[in-house]
């Protein structure tokens, strides 16, 4: 079984110790982010995890527990967000020079290759051009030459919670954001991905996209994933052929993973982030969370049972058994 921690939240920037009191435990339960009430356990016990996938933006915090999960016999690799976006879109990240020393500390630690740079997402606007993002990869991959293997990129994309979000920033601020992803805009995507490969290539960067519906394959530009169960095999020598998650967008060719955390907890409040509905769930959440629960917000009175892969044995059942 892999562990994806999380495309629901940031874990290791802000939920380091939770994460690491799962682990003791050997469990976490998993939330129905569209239903709350259906719960289901999965066991965290070394022998049942395959591999465990980070998301973040500032794994710093995190980098204290490494010497435990390694102790422990975890297999683990990084997907660490680097860009550098003004403070009206990311409002809470560090500074991209600290970010920076992060990725370089991380790399050291524990292997370029397992750390992956994701340029994502690409947003195009009227404070971003397309210039924005040449200076700003052009001078992360510089940085990152000789300390990363892969970079992943995707251009924005807009969903309506994230639509909502931008549509106040242009009545506010007077900012014009495009979808680069639209049909009248595919020539510049191209052109644009294109130099962006170059600038990968010329550090010693592999450039691959994600989840993306434009086809950059002709460029030269193949699509990737995340979860990545070819990755997995040769960075940790498994044995397993693991099948496409159904649960993702047609584009997406992660494979099957089990996500920890909770959406609506993530304290960086990116404006264009859709992990996060509004500044008000997530301080609803937040106010919710205690280091020993089991699934991150609230606490549970019942035992459920706990799987050691993603197929459902039993029903997990319609749960009331919040606080």
């Amino acid at each position: 079984m892999i562990i994806s921690a999380s495309r629901r939240t940031d874990i290791p920037a802000f939920f380091g110790d939770w994460f690491i009191k799962r682990i003791e435990e050997g469990f976490f339960y998993n939330i129905n982010p569209f239903n709350p009430r259906q719960v289901k356990g999965y066991s965290l016990l070394p022998e049942d995890v395959d591999a465990i996938v980070f998301w973040t933006k500032n794994p710093q915090p995190f980098i204290k527990h490494l010497d435990y999960l390694d102790q422990r016999g975890y297999h683990y690799y990084f997907q660490y967000t680097l860009n550098d976006y003004p403070k009206i879109f990311e409002p809470h990240v560090p500074p991209v020079h600290e970010r920076i020393e992060t990725f370089v500390e991380l790399s050291k630690r524990i292997g370029k290759g397992k750390v992956i740079w994701r340029y994502d997402p690409i947003v195009i606007s009227s404070l971003t051009p397309v210039e924005y993002h040449l200076e700003k990869i052009a001078y992360i991959s510089s940085c990152l030459k000789g300390q990363a293997q892969r970079a992943m990129i995707s251009f924005l994309e807009f969903y309506s919670k994230v639509n909502n979000r931008l549509k106040k920033l242009e009545t506010q601020y007077g900012i014009q954001f495009t979808d680069f992803t639209a049909n009248e805009h595919r020539k510049e995507l191209l052109e644009l991905a294109e130099k962006f490969k170059e600038i990968a290539h010329k550090n010693g960067l592999q450039i691959f996209s994600c989840t993306e519906t434009v086809d950059l394959d002709q460029i030269g530009i193949e699509p990737g994933s995340c979860i990545d169960g070819k990755l997995i095999q040769k960075l940790f020598g498994i044995q397993k052929r693991y099948r496409k998650d159904p649960n993702q967008r047609k584009e997406c060719l992660c494979v099957e993973s089990v996500d920890m955390g909770v959406y609506n907890t993530c304290q960086f409040q990116c404006s264009y982030c859709y992990a996060n509905f509004s500044e008000k769930m997530v301080h609803n959440n937040l106010n919710k969370h205690f280091k020993d629960s089991s699934s991150l917000i609230n606490r549970y009175t019942e035992d459920i049972i706990i799987l050691k892969d993603k197929t459902p044995r039993v029903k997990s059942g319609q749960l009331s058994l919040f606080d």
